[in-house]
């Protein structure tokens, strides 16, 4: 997987750090994906669902102390991609989001994982129907669903 977008600096391998997980990174550090969330795991869970992993900061809060709507929204439209190359429906170049919904549940909290559980409803020629939930230590913070357009086929 780490020839995925071969020449746009992404890499996708396993993580030493977490057996089972692999990266999900660009080299590319100014891009939103690195600057919004330096470190991005991924797996596939064995219930068929793919699980995108961040590790939210202090940066990541409002001034109540709890993950801005704005770090949710962040993670989970990074979800739809790295969960769908994860769970075979999208293999190389740029897809982009169609259509997004979040109903925000409950507070999220900086210093502890913060997982966007994610499965495929649909998926057509061109399109990926996804819902997903976003976790923390077993609470529920979000809901999601929303749908992609998979890359456009090379000439």
């Amino acid at each position: 997987m780490s020839d995925y977008l071969a020449g746009r600096r992404f890499h996708s391998e396993p993580d030493p750090e977490y057996p089972g997980w692999r990266t999900w990174e660009l080299e590319d550090t100014t891009r939103f994906n690195a600057w919004m969330f330096p470190k991005l795991i991924v797996r596939n869970d064995d219930d068929g669902k793919a699980r995108l992993r961040a590790f939210p900061e202090l940066r990541h809060t409002n001034l109540s102390d709890n993950l801005h709507g704005g770090t949710l929204l962040a993670l989970i439209d990074i979800a739809l991609f790295a969960c769908s190359r994860m769970l075979g429906v999208i293999e190389v170049g740029t897809a982009v989001t169609l259509d997004l919904s979040v109903q925000f549940i409950g507070a999220g909290r900086a210093g502890e994982p913060l997982d966007a559980v994610t499965e495929l409803l649909r998926e057509t020629r061109r399109l990926a129907f996804l819902r997903g939930i976003v976790e923390q230590q077993g609470d529920v913070i979000a809901a999601f669903s929303g749908t992609i357009r998979k890359p456009t086929a090379p000439r």
